[in-house]
Parts: structure tokens; sequence; C-alpha cells
């Protein structure tokens, strides 16, 4: 499926308007949103290949089928429906993951359905054996979806605010021109003017925004800048699923 006929609004407008979403409507996904979905992750190739693999896992089915007891630590509430993807263990996985499932998740806005990027509180285990994850895969993040409740819940507003997802930094904290000594300004960005903007407005874990860009003439440079520490909090380095996410917004608007 190519992005022509995968979205028939502009890019830039999904971006704009994806944001986390924790509190859901008590209704199921319809047949026909399944179906799209199911057909997207068959068709998805991330820059480093075809090593992920998707799944819608309703919690109910899930706990049927699988004995698996889906849960988000109370962080999600009135989820019935979750994007669950494994990655193969390779050079590159996490910044492949990134890429794969931040595609899904713009897609899942185009539909109008709500989402959100969870890459610590879930209940691994229990995801695990819902997906059937095998030995060779790893499982860094889930996403729950469906349509989004207007009653945010109080746990819903405190981790928007702990988050601060609003707070942007600025272009000359990201993007530099040639080397890191010299930033680039908007003036200069040319033709990556729109690219860099959209990948300014990139989801991160914790609002990190770990990527930083050197523009050098007609080439983009991609850096990682770890935050001191974080990647020993968690079980994978979340902010390689970062860059992935960061290169999915620069790719599909340049």
């Amino acid at each position: 499926m190519s992005e022509e006929q995968l979205f028939t609004t502009p890019i830039t407008e999904i971006i704009k308007k994806r944001l986390s979403v924790r509190t859901y409507l008590a209704q199921p996904l319809r047949p026909e949103i399944k179906e799209a979905l199911r057909e997207l992750f068959s068709s998805l190739k991330g820059p480093f290949g075809r090593n992920v693999r998707f799944n819608l896992i309703e919690t109910e089915l899930a706990r049927m089928k699988s004995k698996a007891n889906l849960g988000t630590y109370g962080v999600i509430r009135g989820a019935s429906t979750y994007i669950v993807a494994v990655v193969e263990k390779s050079d590159h996985d996490l910044e492949n993951y990134g890429y794969s499932l931040e595609k899904v998740i713009l897609y899942a806005t185009s539909l109008g359905l709500g989402t959100c990027w969870l890459g610590g509180t879930f209940k691994k285990s229990e995801f695990s054996k819902a997906i059937e994850q095998k030995d060779y895969e790893i499982l860094p993040c889930i996403s729950p979806i469906g349509y989004s409740n207007s009653n945010k819940s109080l746990i819903d507003s405190a981790m928007r605010f702990v988050a601060g997802s609003k707070n942007r930094k600025k272009w000359d904290e990201l993007f530099f021109s040639y080397d890191f000594k010299h930033h680039l300004s908007e003036s200069a960005a040319g033709k990556y003017l729109v690219p860099l903007e959209m990948l300014r407005l990139a989801p991160s874990a914790s609002n990190k925004q770990p990527w930083r860009i050197v523009k050098d003439s007609d080439k983009t440079h991609f850096y990682l800048q770890h935050t001191k520490g974080y990647a020993k909090l968690m079980a994978y380095d979340l902010q390689r699923v970062d860059m992935g996410i960061a290169m999915c917004h620069f790719e599909m608007t340049a």
C-alpha cells in the first residue's frame, strides 16, 4: 500500500493532529477499521527491512485465548484494543521499530483514532503472551487504539502535565549546519524546512527529543544525543526508538 493510497489527508496535518490519548470510550473498533489496520501491518517495511511483526490485541480475546491479563498500571483507561508489535533482534532493530510503529500510529490518527506510545507502563509479560513473542524478538512498546473520551481521567491530565509534550525544543537546539558549532536557521533550511519542523513535532519517550540533525548541503545526518542515565531506567534503549520515529516524520514529509 503506497503512502498516496494510505493517507487521503496531508501528512503534515495528521502529524499536527496526533496527540497521546490515555482515556478511551468503551466502543470497539469497527470491522473495516481492523481490516484496514491489518492490511497495513502486512505491507509495512521500515528503512532497515521488514522485521517488525504487528497484531491488534483485544483484551477479552487475549484473556480467553492466551490467559493474558493485559494491563497498563492504570495509565490507560477504557481501552479494549492495543497495537502490539515485536521486532527481531538485529542491528538497528529499535530504530526500525520506532519508524514502523509511528507510521501505524499516524495512519490510525488519519482514521480518527486515538493512540499513545507506552514504553514502560505496561505488563510486558502479559502482552508477550498475547502476541506469542519468540526468543529472537523483543517487545519495546505498545499503544492502545480506540476512540478518544473527552472526559479525561485525573491520571491522564497529570501525565500530560508531567510529560510536557507541548514543550518542544527550539530549532537552534536541534538542527545544525555542517557541524555542531553552527545552528541551522529556518530560513537556511530550504527544502528541508517542513520535514525538519515535522520531525520537531515527533513524540519521544518522556519528551526528551534526543535527535540532533546536521544539514550538509543536500544531505541530512541524524545523531542521537542520549539523555544521561535515561537508558538505565528502561528495559530497552527507547531513545533509539525515538530516532526511528524522527526518521518516519522526516521521510514522510521530505
